[in-house]
């Protein structure tokens, strides 16, 4: 953990920017029901109720030192995905020698997606854009 607050705290570096990466799944849902309109006094009210209409994927990253957001939503969460993702972030960065990644240590989060879904020389390529940080996976009480 040390390591990444470290991290955290270095000044920025356009040449090795720190990026924060997630992603979450998300449930597409609908009204079944019509809300109650509000009225004077009354806060609006809503049912439970919902019907499911899917799933999806959302990427995200994050810069903290400039606040700058990127956010892609896919139907599935994949290497695939993963690796597409990856490759549309490091384009943000071309002025980058290395861009300082911090990720949790989810099995579709590592140089593997990209050799499993680019030729060889593109997933190396893409794998020397990044320096691995993980999240810890579970947090030590003292």
């Amino acid at each position: 953990m040390e390591h990444l607050l470290h991290l955290y705290a270095l000044p920025y570096d356009p040449a090795y920017p720190l990026v924060c990466f997630d992603e979450r799944p998300c449930f597409l849902i609908g009204e079944v029901l019509t809300p109650l309109l509000m009225e004077p006094g009354q806060p609006k009210r809503q049912h439970y109720a919902y019907q499911k209409n899917g799933s999806c994927s959302l990427f995200m990253a994050f810069e903290p030192a400039t606040g700058r957001r990127w956010v892609q939503v896919y139907a599935r969460r994949s290497g695939r995905e993963y690796t597409r993702f990856m490759q549309y972030l490091q384009e943000q960065f071309p002025q980058a020698q290395r861009i300082r990644l911090v990720q949790d240590n989810l099995s579709t989060h590592s140089p593997a997606s990209f050799y499993a879904h680019l030729p060889a020389e593109q997933a190396f390529a893409l794998m020397e854009r990044w320096e691995w940080n993980y999240t810890p996976s579970r947090a030590r009480q003292l």
